[in-house]
């Protein structure tokens, strides 16, 4: 197979009753663009059937429809990572399984990259009023309160590190996702700041959003979250990323295309 356009990465674990209508409506949707693309779900050691689930409706795309299986259950940022690195598209999309951001509001985050990014990002922040369906009060408060520390330990000028909708070129993933060492749920924040770090600009795009009542991060993995920004910035001052051998990327380095 050579190598597609687009790659979606589905990070997916318990996800066997949203899955399959979730791809599906993937699927449709890149089927008016073109063939030209791949679609991974990484199953992180689901005890439901979010893998078979997955194989079912990935079929019919032959080698552009892959599942890849963790073992046991390892963590939202390792399968994200995993599947990142897997990928095989000029552009590569991780999005949530329940489709928070629906797969329609991707040209908003390709423009971002046509402009010169080397990532852009869904945020529910920029725009509040394209919120469809809101959390609850205490969600929307920590989320909030997260972003503050965010800032001031990790990421500076981004409004929403956490949505689960952002496009990369793919010379980006690489430099970006084989330093990640989050696991789980604060990985978003690492990946930003080493985009930070190593040059690349970041595009944030106000997406349309709906919360998905069946989430399945708890408030407690939520509020562990917080303490990700500082590992983060103790790794920065510690020299854990080795990012003085890295390349730094510039905006006249990051192609304006990748379509």
């Amino acid at each position: 197979m050579s190598s597609p356009k687009l790659s979606i990465v589905i990070p997916a674990y318990n996800e066997a009753a949203r899955l399959p209508a979730s791809l599906e409506r993937i699927i449709a949707y890149l089927e008016t663009r073109g063939p030209e693309y791949e679609v991974l779900v990484v199953d992180d050691g689901s005890s439901d059937r979010t893998a078979a689930a997955a194989e079912e409706i990935l079929a019919p795309l032959g080698e552009r429809g892959r599942v890849v299986r963790n073992a046991q259950n390892m963590g939202k940022g390792a399968s994200v990572r995993r599947g990142m690195l897997a990928a095989r598209g000029a552009r590569v999309l991780f999005t949530d399984a329940d489709l928070s951001a629906p797969i329609e509001e991707l040209p908003k985050l390709e423009h971002g990259l046509d402009e010169g990014a080397g990532i852009a990002i869904g945020s529910r922040a920029v725009d509040r009023s394209l919120i469809e369906e809101r959390q609850s009060m205490a969600r929307s408060l920590m989320g909030r309160f997260f972003n503050l520390v965010v800032q001031v330990f990790a990421v500076r000028g981004i409004k929403d590190t956490q949505c689960g909708f952002k496009l990369f070129l793919a010379e980006v993933v690489g430099p970006i996702f084989v330093r990640t060492r989050i696991e789980r749920f604060g990985f978003d924040v690492e990946v930003l700041a080493l985009a930070q770090r190593l040059g690349v600009p970041v595009a944030e795009v106000p997406v349309r959003w709906r919360n998905s009542p069946g989430s399945t991060v708890t408030l407690v993995q939520g509020a562990r979250a917080f303490l990700d920004p500082i590992r983060v910035r103790l790794g920065m001052v510690l020299g854990r990323y080795r990012l003085r051998r890295a390349t730094r990327w510039t905006t006249a380095r990051v192609p304006a295309s990748g379509r």
